[in-house]
């Protein structure tokens, strides 16, 4: 993430930013299909289209938290935006 000199790059800010948004949307995909549902019945529920679930588990959509709480909440999973022992040990 971070060049020679220790320091951020906008590139590797982007490039972390698309990684973290591929492995949201993996995770995503593979929950939603544990619960039996394909895109096309999640969006229904979830009251999006379905290029939306397409986009997200793909990582090409950049989601808010309102997304991920929708997620949450329609497949019935529970999601930790801050774990406790982490910050603790900062």
């Amino acid at each position: 993430m971070r060049n020679g000199d220790n320091q951020i790059t906008e590139n590797s800010i982007v490039s972390y930013l698309h990684e973290s948004r591929l492995k949201m949307g993996q995770n995503l995909r593979e929950i939603r299909e544990k619960r039996g549902y394909s895109q096309v019945e999640l969006a229904e529920i979830m009251e999006v289209n379905r290029s939306t679930i397409s986009k997200i588990e793909n990582g090409k959509f950049s989601f808010s938290i309102d997304y991920l709480s929708k997620f949450s909440f329609f497949l019935n999973f529970e999601f930790d935006l801050v774990d406790n022992k982490r910050i603790e040990k900062i």
